[in-house]
């Protein structure tokens, strides 16, 4: 709409100027020099003498393309007014509208920093339908932000009232993958005292960052570069495991996935050995691990294990198993 605007000022520009020089070639039988000039002095209203005695319809023709020209100064002033008005009014409102979605979400996540990982980050929480709020201070990346139709806070992560802004405190997890090893330390810190219970994962660069952030707080401490060599490494030893590790979790042309399921308090599966659940035959998932409430993780767990409300089972199998195992980790309605 406001590049609309632009092209029409332009081309009535255009045509007042063609307007006054063919009118004052005609009437008075100018060169196209006079007549730009006295076009130009007539538009422009500077006041300058007459290139040479105007006849009565000379007089009369630049009365009216004075007329025009000064009609035309205030329309597109008043253009340029209502693009600027309108353009902040939205702004405002696009901004309102924006805090009122971030302060009715509850158990989303909050991404700090959208670079690279950042934006992966969002892409992949998103598939799985959980609300994203997003932190970034550099003004340039915001509009790459609105273009993905993501909730964002314009700020900087570290600061205390940012992290409010996003929810924090109602937040089930924040991910920190600030462009330094400082920030991601400092945001960590902040929001841990914010929200005791959120789950915090952040990015480390320098491993010696890496302590540190976990003192801070954190939950979980990623190196990018040190995944990426070690799955390089893998997929020259052992491709075979790579591919299936990459359909398993990542395609979603074969009906295979890994999740992890909390077994609930008063579920069928509370209290029950993994023979007794029978959980293959009933459901079609395979038991990969079991984390215990607080505690360690147990691979490959056998039949005797006792499952307990509260437990996470690490579980892989089609949509539709892992679908009946979440129903079987449910308390039953009655």
């Amino acid at each position: 709409m406001r590049k609309h605007r632009i092209v029409t000022v332009v081309l009535f520009s255009i045509v007042l100027w063609g307007f006054g020089v063919i009118g004052y070639e005609l009437i008075e039988g100018w060169n196209f020099q006079d007549s730009l000039f006295m076009t130009a002095i007539s538009l422009t209203t500077v006041g300058y003498g007459e290139v040479h005695p105007l006849s009565p319809a000379g007089r009369i023709f630049t009365i009216v393309l004075i007329t025009l020209g000064v009609g035309f100064f205030f329309y597109a002033l008043g253009l340029l007014a209502e693009a600027t008005i309108e353009g902040h009014i939205k702004g405002i409102w696009g901004k309102k509208r924006m805090e009122k979605a971030i302060n009715k979400l509850s158990q989303h996540f909050i991404i700090c920093g959208f670079g690279r990982i950042g934006r992966t980050i969002c892409e992949e929480i998103q598939k799985n339908d959980i609300p994203i709020v997003v932190i970034e201070k550099e003004p340039e990346i915001i509009s790459e932000i609105e273009q993905c139709g993501y909730l964002y806070i314009e700020g900087d992560a570290t600061h205390e009232e940012v992290l409010m802004q996003a929810g924090v405190d109602r937040a089930k997890g924040l991910i920190c993958v600030l462009p330094s090893d400082a920030d991601n330390v400092y945001a960590t810190l902040t929001a841990r005292s914010l929200n005791p219970g959120i789950l915090i994962v952040t990015r480390a660069e320098d491993i010696h960052a890496e302590s540190k952030m976990m003192q801070a707080g954190a939950d979980r401490v990623i190196r990018p570069h040190e995944i990426g060599a070690r799955r390089m490494a893998l997929a020259v030893l052992r491709p075979s495991v790579i591919e299936f590790l990459d359909l398993a979790v990542h395609s979603s042309a074969l009906d295979l996935g890994i999740e992890q399921i909390e077994i609930q308090n008063g579920s069928p599966l509370d209290g029950v050995t993994l023979k007794e659940a029978d959980i293959r035959n009933k459901t079609g998932a395979t038991i990969l691990a079991v984390q215990q409430f607080g505690e360690h993780m147990v691979v490959s767990p056998g039949a005797d294990y006792r499952l307990s409300g509260g437990d996470i089972v690490v579980a892989m199998g089609s949509t539709r198993s892992l679908k009946l195992l979440k129903e079987l980790a449910s308390p039953e309605e009655h």
